[in-house]
């Protein structure tokens, strides 16, 4: 019996962390164990870890052993972890920026073929097209869909203010990332002059990050990802402290389908999940991993009722996708890992 996990860091450096460090002492324990094996994990990586790539490794085998579990069981994750119905709403994630506005529209309207009803642009582009881009798009969606920002960390606090007058007329459903992760005090300040409900922590790891963002008053919506900030056992954590502060829940997932569908069975487990993210730019760790595509139907993701994470990897898709042990990952610019500097790109000053 095979449990599958996902962790969304640098290839090369969780490889070593998973292969050479952590699986030599899970070798032989109790796959049960989920919690007191997160503990152990968490003790061994604590002194080059708590967050970044050694907490997104582990989470990586936490999700695994969760699917595990739930195949043990013969339920799914989202019913083992308290959840009511197979399904969680899901946004379109893609709308990078475009020579005109107006292709933003053509590609929402494309995406709404798939099944969606939400969706996600990347702003920050400057203020006469960030503008034009949430009028145009939330025009054309506004009888049946909503449009999500990503402010892709490039505002300064009085321009977020001003640009959520034009976001609030136009009824976005968020505001996501206008400053830069470390900026918290920043978020802070932005919070309480918003009227449009304010995202992050796609950039967090653990519970520690997360009481930092709640305590500070940060934001509305926690953005935790359970490939990223520590797998299922430190989310369904993150989760009930977002509940003690009366926070919502809508995991990033910008990897993998793994990562997607635990993130997913969160999402489905409480009252809490408000949507999940689902690449739709063509990755083909989301449109080819699976034996079974995903299936998104009238804004949700079916998740259904196999056991586990309720999904297998097609092994020739998995071979294809994968690199041998010892080579390193090829240059190239992977969204948010950049190798090699000719593929870096370096966008002008927000004009504003």
């Amino acid at each position: 019996m095979t449990g599958w996990g996902a962790t969304y860091a640098h290839p090369d450096l969780a490889r070593v962390i998973i292969e050479d460090h952590l699986a030599p002492h899970l070798i032989g324990r109790d796959a049960g164990a989920i919690e007191s094996i997160w503990d152990l994990m968490y003790g061994l990586t604590r002194w080059y870890g708590r967050k970044g790539v050694a907490i997104s490794a582990l989470g990586g085998i936490d999700i695994a052993l969760w699917d595990l579990r739930g195949k043990r069981e013969g339920r799914p994750l989202w019913q083992i972890l308290g959840g009511e119905r197979g399904q969680a709403p899901a946004y379109a994630s893609a709308l990078f920026w475009k020579a005109r506005p107006e292709e933003l529209v053509e590609e929402a309207l494309r995406l709404r073929e798939r099944g969606f009803s939400r969706f996600k642009t990347r702003l920050g582009k400057n203020w006469d097209y960030d503008t034009s881009a949430v009028r145009r798009v939330s025009a054309a969606i506004a009888p049946w869909g909503r449009l999500l920002v990503d402010g892709s960390h490039r505002y300064d606090l009085e321009t977020a203010v001003r640009f959520d007058d034009v976001l609030a007329e136009h009824d976005v459903f968020w505001f996501e990332e206008p400053f830069p992760p470390e900026e918290i005090d920043r978020y802070a300040a932005l919070r309480p002059r918003l009227k449009t409900p304010l995202a992050a922590g796609e950039n967090d790891f653990g519970l520690q990050g997360f009481r930092e963002l709640m305590r500070a008053g940060a934001i509305d919506i926690v953005q935790a990802d359970a490939c990223r900030a520590g797998g299922i056992t430190e989310l369904r954590r993150i989760i009930a402290m977002a509940a003690e502060h009366q926070l919502k829940f809508a995991p990033h997932t910008w990897s993998d389908a793994i990562a997607l569908v635990a993130n997913a069975h969160l999402a489905a487990s409480t009252p809490l999940g408000l949507t999940v993210e689902v690449d739709q730019t063509g990755n083909p760790f989301i449109e080819e991993l699976l034996c079974e595509p995903l299936m998104i139907r009238d804004g949700q993701l079916l998740l259904g009722d196999r056991p586990g994470l309720g999904v297998e990897v097609d092994p020739a898709a998995l071979a294809r996708l994968t690199l041998p042990r010892g080579q390193t990952t090829p240059p190239g610019n992977y969204s948010d890992l950049i190798y090699q500097p000719e593929y870096a790109y370096e966008a002008p000053p927000y004009a504003g």
